[in-house]
């Protein structure tokens, strides 16, 4: 979006010294944070963020970023999916870039791309996604890259041994970069390290069972998941773990899903995932239950249907969930589940009781969706940084 054009003198009258509105540039804060509030989508933030320094500036200062995490869908990033665009650069300067499909779900026919390093894609091992950066790891070298802005930063080194499997099962930012408190957070198969942002070094916790396969935030508590069990995440004084004791449905202790998944909606923390009923013609069915905490021990409750809710979810375990309300706002579905796939861009599943639109007992290639660990980078959902951040420069330099 090019800039709106000032007005020209001869169109307005000699205005007061002090009160004069010169051009667009120079509308009030106020009322360009009325403005945000009426845009409706990912590219028209982008455009307005873009549009020149005083409203970069309206938008970075705009309190209420994070409602757009909620009432616009993620952005799909499909980095198995080259695409062509011989006006961007083929490098940054330092790495070779690859140009990857991007899909924005509120405006499906407009053609988009991102770039991410061709290192990173090849060279590193996905350890997650968080705050609009991608998070990789190799040989205990770490790097944390924006997915839209191409900024890097790089951690110390983790711990490594030569003599272990490398893998990184969970990595999560606690917080934007950007913000004094944020913390990364990585998993191995037997520990959390934890890395105060800007900090030189890594704390370690030594994990009672196994890996952390999921960490969220909720009602301001950082909550892990691992061996199917909740624990509550302490990170000061010293990092620390204190399980939460829960109850699955009918008095059920232990979970009865295979790889179940936790997301944050609303104002409730829902456990996902899907089952087949070979019993009834094999449909599969993805039911979502919430975590009441009001009892001691927390009670799984099924939800009977998320009435105003979308959920979207990656092949990756390591790639985090995401929720979105109203979705027929941008011409979305409720209560239905988003699964990026490998092959295509999506698709869709209905939740509870509605039935699923994807399976047919005729054939093997049903697309269900499985999460599992993989080496290559798969298709996920993320919102981009200026969404968390206060500070949106940059990301009109880097998707188009």
């Amino acid at each position: 979006m090019q800039s709106p054009s000032k007005i020209s003198d001869a169109s307005v009258s000699t205005p007061p010294a002090t009160s004069a509105v010169q051009g667009w540039a120079d509308l009030p804060e106020c009322l360009l944070h009325s403005i945000v509030a009426l845009l409706g989508s990912f590219l028209d933030l982008i455009a307005f963020a873009g549009t020149c320094h005083s409203w970069r500036a309206a938008f970075s200062s705009y309190p209420s970023k994070s409602t757009f995490r909620t009432l616009l869908p993620p952005l799909l990033i499909r980095p198995n999916v080259r695409v062509k665009a011989h006006h961007l650069p083929s490098s940054n300067g330092r790495r070779k870039l690859r140009t990857c499909h991007l899909i924005d779900l509120a405006n499906p026919n407009t053609n988009l791309r991102c770039q991410i390093p061709q290192e990173t894609l090849q060279k590193m091992l996905f350890a997650g996604s968080s705050h609009g950066q991608l998070i990789c790891c190799r040989r205990g070298y770490c790097l944390v890259v924006d997915v839209f802005t191409g900024a890097e930063v790089l951690p110390p080194r983790l711990p490594f041994r030569e003599d272990y499997e490398e893998f990184y099962y969970c990595g999560t930012l606690t917080a934007p970069l950007t913000s004094p408190n944020s913390h990364l957070l990585v998993s191995t198969r037997s520990s959390l390290f934890d890395w105060p942002v800007g900090s030189d070094s890594w704390s370690e916790l030594k994990l009672p069972v196994n890996r952390v396969d999921q960490i969220v935030e909720f009602n301001g508590q950082l909550i892990a998941v691992i061996e199917y069990r909740l624990y509550t995440l302490q990170l000061a004084p010293q990092l620390g773990l204190q399980e939460i004791t829960t109850v699955w449905w009918d008095g059920m202790d232990e979970c009865p899903y295979l790889r179940p998944w936790l997301v944050v909606c609303g104002d409730m923390l829902l456990i996902v995932d899907h089952y087949i009923s070979f019993s009834f013609g094999a449909p599969v069915n993805y039911r979502p239950y919430r975590l009441d905490m009001s009892t001691n021990p927390a009670k799984w409750v099924e939800v009977k249907k998320l009435e105003n809710w979308a959920l979207f979810i990656g092949g990756d375990v390591r790639s985090p969930p995401f929720s979105c309300m109203s979705p027929q706002r941008w011409g979305g579905r409720s209560n239905c589940l988003y699964y990026a796939h490998y092959s295509q861009p999506w698709s869709l599943h209905g939740l509870g009781d509605d039935a699923d639109a994807v399976w047919d007992p005729n054939t093997d290639d049903n697309l269900v969706f499985k999460r599992n660990w993989y080496s290559q980078l798969q298709a996920f959902w993320v919102y981009p940084s200026m969404f968390y951040s206060d500070d949106s420069s940059g990301m009109r330099h880097h998707v188009y």
